[in-house]
């Protein structure tokens, strides 16, 4: 009877059996769901480069990643930040106090993020900033729980800067949105172009969202200036390039200087207007075989091919989820420790690496809008001019004014 019994009860032991692993391995995660917040500008000047795309691209990273991690299921929110840092704040704080938000991701407008990052660093949350473009993220406001996945300010000007300036365009004036990224991305941009040898003849400051530029363009042409380094970004971007076509600038000889420009930037501005003019990204979805089929399935689902910061949010999900796996936790330290151990490899990436000072270092494209005649196809924009190496793209770890392991 004793041996029957101890059969039968063993009989009922595999369902049960098969069920402790998932609840010993959910355990380990803080409410037994992994939760991220993609935080962005969903309808406004950057939309179109991130937004939904961005969120587009999170959810294929779950969905990719099987839907699960350490047995817990993966869920992908977002919300829109109104390129205000305390609206952005203000959600963030609801995720992270409420909501049960374990990473934020995005954070496109630079005044939030920083304000995020704050946050992040009091909360011991993870927050990865795929589009702000501020140098200060990985300089005097870094955190031990942010990152700055895709570029900044500094990648974005060196590769454009050198070119032109090398190409005799030696005088500048920029036309800079005037909050945290533009005046990061000008400052950056008048370092490099003074160490190459060029000068700044002019400056104006534009409010974010600005539709007429003629009068700072008028400035800029009596100023004699060479180049006009646009310090914008998404729809300010587009409106300056436009208008400088439309005023006669380029046809006068004046280069539009793209310091932050993205896909859709150009398939707005148009390769009439836009030819010949390079910016600097880590990604371009026909440049070879693996980005050609993520983008083709990002296509899919969303209607365009990727810029380099949906494909990018795409990454840092995954690494975010490969790091809680070898953490064997979603405690943001321990995945912390595991997203800079491991190497960052995907179709956009090869071999880049998460510093201490949360810069993730990677190989940048300098990219060269086509002619109209190149063009064989509506998303057929660029070519790659040159690939720079990570280690010449960014600014070395101890010239950020992060004290972070130093």
């Amino acid at each position: 009877m004793k041996r029957r019994t101890l059969l039968a009860a063993a009989a009922a032991l595999p369902a049960a059996a098969l069920a402790r692993p998932h609840i010993a391995r959910a355990a380990t995660i803080s409410g037994g769901v992994v939760k991220l917040g993609v935080l962005d500008d969903m309808s406004s000047v950057f939309s179109a480069q991130q937004g939904m795309g961005d969120y587009v691209a999170a959810q294929m990273a779950a969905e990719d990643f099987g839907g699960s991690v350490l047995g817990a299921p993966i869920q992908v929110i977002q919300a829109d930040l109104q390129n205000r840092a305390d609206i952005g704040l203000a959600i963030a704080r609801k995720w992270y106090d409420e909501e049960g938000v374990d990473a934020i991701f995005g954070l496109g407008n630079s005044a939030v993020a920083l304000a995020v990052q704050e946050l992040s660093m009091q909360r011991k949350r993870i927050d990865v900033s795929i589009a702000a473009g501020t140098t200060d993220l990985t300089g005097k406001a870094c955190s031990p729980y942010g990152i700055a996945w895709t570029y900044d300010n500094y990648s974005a000007a060196k590769g454009p800067v050198k070119v032109l300036v090398g190409a005799g365009k030696r005088k500048w004036f920029f036309v800079t949105s005037d909050y945290a990224f533009g005046i990061s991305l000008e400052a950056n941009a008048t370092e490099i172009l003074k160490a190459n040898g060029g000068e700044v003849v002019g400056a104006v400051r534009a409010p974010l969202g600005e539709t007429d530029y003629s009068s700072y363009l008028v400035r800029a042409q009596a100023a004699g200036a060479e180049a006009v380094g646009i310090c914008a970004g998404g729809a300010d971007m587009i409106n300056i390039a436009k208008q400088m076509g439309e005023f006669g600038l380029i046809k006068h000889g004046i280069t539009p200087a793209a310091l932050n420009c993205s896909l859709t930037n150009i398939h707005s501005i148009g390769l009439a207007t836009g030819q010949g003019l390079v910016f600097s990204q880590p990604y371009y979805w026909d440049y070879n075989d693996p980005m050609r089929a993520f983008a083709a399935r990002f296509k899919a689902r969303h209607g365009a091919p990727p810029t380099a910061f949906q494909a990018s949010t795409w990454g840092a999900v995954t690494h975010y989820l490969k790091a809680i796996k070898a953490a064997g936790t979603d405690d943001a330290g321990a995945v912390m420790e595991k997203m800079r151990a491991l190497p960052i490899n995907d179709f956009m990436t090869k071999d880049g690496r998460l510093r201490p000072d949360g810069r993730v270092v990677r190989e940048m494209f300098l990219l060269r809008v086509k002619r109209p005649d190149q063009s064989k196809g509506e998303w057929d924009l660029l070519e790659v001019a040159e690939v720079i190496p990570g280690d010449q793209a960014f600014r070395p770890m101890g010239q950020t004014g992060c004290k972070l392991g130093i």
